[in-house]
């Protein structure tokens, strides 16, 4: 066992590619990789409560959001409570992110209809129609920072929430998560734009990595969070392959103790950007795919070398009807397919067939037409239904690549 917070072994590697699986240590427990890592952004699980998460679900970690903890109800707040574990009563292992991604993208870009995948406003309406889902969500729009101002030190933003002004620098996010005091905390990075040019996205890499120098430093420098919380880098560049792999190996160089990679990518290319990654990133430490893990994603993931993974579409989608369902038909690994179905559709009204012929505790039993009547009458069960039925799907989805890795 490694004398840091954060250690990582290999337990088996998947022959022909850069896929395995293996065990994150962390402070506060172990978690089997590869993993979904659940995301309360507000240090809850919108619905769900831990006993929730453990009995229908079956995470293994959370995931919080700097930027939005900092503002409600502010980082100090948690660190008086004890710190993230005891605030929210998570009794499992935690990551935040660095606060980069609300700050710098999602009040420009999403308004222009994109999304952590890069696709054309045609190609976003019709993945949207497919999904049953809005690409532009005025929810999503109006929880990230806007009128962000960027210069070498940090990022100048107004918050969502009163229209009050902000800085975060590296350093100052850093202190953030020393306060929020997460078991894996993340450098402050710029997270561009899918739209923005070559020669922007290398600038934005450039300065996150000079960023990610001073967040490392600023960790350095706090004995006390360094006994008992582990840093990640950020591996930056767009759908660029030479930036990534530029990216990848100036952060290499640095005494990280894990990867997280960030930024957009053009869902046909993320195979290959993340393989062109993590071929470079040290085997012996753990590598994040920051926001990306639907079904389809992780198998892409974890082939290309990636660990854990975590995407706020289960939640997001559930509290608006649409649920994960079983095809019926397997892919290569021998793993079901899935398909998303919207329950507020008239059809499912007298559709009594349970939600799911998965395993899910709560698709076997609850029934369309229960969750459809849920929705339809706005009671706050149905939000709570879908968002764990979708959540066990993906966190068990994962589990069963990890045994499929395992039984190779």
């Amino acid at each position: 066992m490694s004398s840091k917070p954060i250690s990582f072994e290999i337990e088996k590697k998947l022959p022909d590619s850069l896929g395995r699986a293996g065990v994150i240590h962390t402070p506060h427990g172990d978690i089997q990789t590869p993993a979904f890592i659940t995301v309360g952004t507000k240090a809850t699980v919108k619905g769900v409560t831990v006993d929730h998460m453990k009995k229908f679900v079956g995470n293994q970690a959370a995931l919080a959001n700097t930027y939005h903890l900092f503002l409600q109800p502010g980082s100090d707040i948690i660190k008086e409570a004890g710190g993230l574990h005891k605030f929210a009563n998570w009794n499992m292992p935690t990551f935040t992110d660095s606060g980069g991604f609300q700050v710098f993208s999602l009040g420009a870009a999403f308004g222009k209809g994109v999304t952590k995948f890069a696709q054309d406003a045609e190609g976003a309406t019709k993945q949207a129609e497919q999904d049953g889902i809005n690409v532009y969500s005025k929810e999503l729009a109006s929880q990230h920072g806007k009128l962000c101002v960027i210069d070498e030190e940090g990022v100048t933003f107004t918050s969502h929430i009163d229209g009050s002004m902000h800085r975060f620098t590296p350093e100052r996010s850093i202190e953030i998560q020393h306060d929020i005091g997460a078991d894996i905390i993340v450098a402050f990075d710029e997270c561009t734009s899918p739209t923005a040019d070559y020669d922007y996205q290398k600038e934005a890499m450039d300065r996150t990595h000079r960023w990610a120098k001073r967040s490392i430093m600023a960790h350095k420098g706090n004995y006390e969070a360094l006994k008992k919380q582990g840093i990640y880098g950020v591996v930056q560049g767009g759908r660029h392959l030479d930036l990534r792999a530029e990216s990848a190996r100036v952060l290499t160089e640095m005494d990280f103790d894990g990867y997280a990679i960030g930024g957009s990518f053009s869902k046909e290319d993320l195979g290959e950007s993340l393989k062109v990654v993590n071929e470079i990133l040290p085997e012996n430490k753990p590598r994040h795919l920051l926001g990306i893990g639907e079904p389809e994603d992780i198998i892409a993931g974890v082939l290309n070398g990636c660990d854990t993974f975590d995407c706020v579409a289960p939640t997001r989608i559930g509290r608006t009807g649409t649920i994960y369902t079983q095809t019926g038909e397997l892919n290569e690994w021998g793993l079901p397919t899935f398909k998303k179905v919207n329950l507020n559709n008239a059809k499912f009204g007298r559709d009594h067939s349970q939600l799911d012929i998965s395993e899910s505790p709560i698709g076997q039993q609850y029934t369309k037409a229960y969750l459809h009547h849920l929705f339809k009458a706005k009671e706050m069960l149905g939000p709570q239904l879908a968002s764990m039925h979708n959540l066990w799907t993906i966190v068990n989805y994962t589990h069963q690549v990890r045994k499929k890795i395992l039984e190779a």
